[in-house]
């Protein structure tokens, strides 16, 4: 394979560009394989090349032919290229290919060239899961948020972000519990706390919302209504069946404060609601986290659509009907036991409303619904699943994502997630101990359906075995050499790179040119962990080389190529870290 004289562009893909080269190859080698699939991975060894492909073995089978033979036909058959300094192959058949020094700094100008929308793809044509909606966190108003949301709210829009900048459009959503009976547990909690204030105290339930939270309520509705909503403790108990039920008794009071305060219940209710709701809002908002939908779960019921779909399942004939409560059929579908949609009473089940919502979804032309539930929820799949495919919806439109657990250590030692009082490491004060950055960085740090340890001594040391500290340093250190040079980044875009020679640049580069199939993988897979972890490799990559070459050298040429090279770094890490949520200081 002779080299070509041509001029490498700004925008050189080496993936697309080699593939290309095997593709032709390809032709005159075997014709009928046009379509065949050309893989390209970077080998883990540098000195099996830059970038390696397999196709020879792919073929043999079906070429019936040794896979080293159909190798070195494919070798032969290759165009010059400029990007390509030699051609080996290795072991069975591999391909590898070494790239020219132009090649591989190429992507220092596309970089440079494509700025914050470098790994962005544009946004996709057609209906092959074009829309899609990441619906996520989702707690129950009835309270804080504590660290698990968190880690739900940093995955759900880690996520959201990088399926938009992979090309999708996405709509992020919050399910707000606004009906049923939880609702009900924290407006009678913050009733009987008000009764409390005016020395008319009722024995307050076990199973009740417990924390200050709700005293704190209590005290706005006082402060608000002074005695309006004071009935006597007598009267409340009157109304409590006798029993050693405490879900019952719960239930009672729940219908003491019904009758005894009529329409001013709704007030009450309304109150907590809000209360809470703006809470989490707030709460969200100040850890980065958005939301284009706040998805009411009254509205389900009051439109119908809780009804249109309990009747849905009763046409198809999955529904059935014991002891008075109409049952789902769930045990159809892969669930471990029926479940009741409504009832005995008529009042509908949240997984009634469940159901409704997710219809409701597919009916606003989600080509895609992703859900981001808790690791506790597992069991709940199958279910829901099944409840769409009875209600004749597709079901393989709905993807559900399991976010694991997390556990925060302090000095080495497991920090206790609550008490017994109710109270519980909230994520505001998780926030407030180690700062957003360290806290939408760490929840990144594993797997979602891996158990997270959440170390706050780590988070909050500023080392380089803090990652995001690591990472946010390799930032700054750029900002803090541009700021020396005190030139015109602007004209570092058209750069010469031909001084970038040694091989620590190289894997830089190299680095550089993974960002955009890394983006387009981790939003495949779902997982935004994949990002954390490039841009720690990429970090390391950077101090490796800056820690060995000097960049504000008195070469003009060179100073220059390696102003370019860092600025191309710091893109790269900026637009990383934005899709995590984490900031980008300019100095530490």
């Amino acid at each position: 394979m002779a080299a070509s004289s041509e001029k490498i562009s700004s925008g050189f893909d080496a993936r697309q560009h080699l593939a290309g080269l095997l593709r032709t190859a390809l032709a005159s080698v075997a014709p009928g394989q046009g379509l065949a699939e050309i893989l390209l991975e970077r080998p883990k060894q540098a000195s099996h090349g830059d970038f390696a492909s397999n196709i020879a073995m792919q073929l043999a089978r079906e070429l019936k032919t040794n896979p080293r033979q159909i190798a070195e036909r494919l070798v032969r058959e290759l165009p010059a290229s400029p990007a390509v300094a030699k051609v080996e192959i290795a072991g069975a058949g591999f391909i590898n290919f070494t790239l020219t020094a132009a090649a591989r700094c190429a992507v220092v100008g596309a970089v440079l060239g494509a700025g914050h929308d470098f790994g962005r793809s544009p946004v996709r044509n057609g209906r092959a899961a074009r829309r899609l909606q990441v619906e996520f966190v989702s707690a129950n108003p009835t309270g804080p948020l504590h660290v698990g949301h968190g880690r739900g709210a940093a995955f759900g829009a880690s996520l959201a972000s990088l399926l938009a900048f992979a090309g999708y459009e996405v709509t992020r959503e919050y399910y707000v519990n606004d009906a049923g009976r939880q609702m009900d547990i924290l407006a009678v909690s913050a009733w009987l706390r008000y009764l409390e204030l005016f020395d008319e105290p009722v024995p307050f339930p076990p199973n009740a919302y417990q924390g200050g939270y709700v005293r704190e309520m209590a005290e706005q509705i006082r402060q608000a209504h002074g005695d309006r909503y004071v009935h006597p403790a007598e009267a409340v108990l009157a109304c409590v069946p006798e029993t050693e039920d405490i879900e019952a008794r719960l239930d009672g009071l729940i219908l003491a404060g019904k009758d005894l305060l009529g329409e001013d219940w709704a007030y009450v209710h309304s109150h907590v609601l809000s209360e809470q709701l703006a809470d989490c809002r707030a709460d969200l908002e100040e850890f980065g986290v958005h939301f284009d939908v706040w998805f009411s779960e009254r509205s389900l019921y009051d439109t119908g659509m809780v009804a249109r779909a309990v009747a849905a399942l009763e046409k198809s004939g999955h529904i059935y009907v014991q002891d008075g409560a109409k049952w789902f059929s769930s045990t159809a579908f892969g669930d471990e036991k029926d479940r009741v949609v409504q009832r005995e009473n008529g009042i509908y089940t949240y997984f009634a409303s469940d159901i409704a919502y997710h219809l409701n979804k597919f009916e606003r032309g989600f080509d895609k619904v992703i859900d981001v539930w808790g690791a506790d929820h597992h069991g709940y799949i199958p279910r829901v699943r099944g409840a769409l495919s009875a209600a004749g919806a597709d079901a393989s439109r709905l993807e559900v994502t399991l976010v694991q657990f997390v556990s925060l250590f302090r000095d080495g030692q497991k920090v206790s997630m609550s008490t017994r009082s109710g109270e519980y490491v909230t994520l505001r004060q998780l926030r407030a101990e180690v700062g957003n950055d360290a806290c939408r960085f760490f929840y990144m740090l594993r797997k979602c359906d891996q158990a997270l340890d959440f170390d706050l001594d780590l988070a909050k040391s500023q080392s380089n075995d803090n990652p995001v500290y690591y990472v946010q340093y390799a930032h700054a250190r750029i900002c803090s050499v541009l700021a020396q040079w005190d030139g015109d980044a602007a004209e570092l875009a058209g750069a010469d790179l031909s001084p970038l020679q040694n091989e620590r640049e190289f894997a830089l580069c190299a680095r550089l040119a993974e960002f955009p199939d890394l983006i387009q993988q981790a939003a495949r897979d779902h997982a935004p962990h994949a990002l954390a972890f490039y841009l720690k490799d990429l970090a390391g990559d950077f101090h490796s080389w800056y820690n060995a070459e000097r960049v504000l050298v008195d070469d003009p040429a060179v100073r220059r190529a390696r102003l370019a090279l860092a600025l191309a770094t710091r893109q790269v890490l900026q637009n990383g870290l934005s899709l995590l949520g984490v900031s980008q200081p300019v100095s530490m």
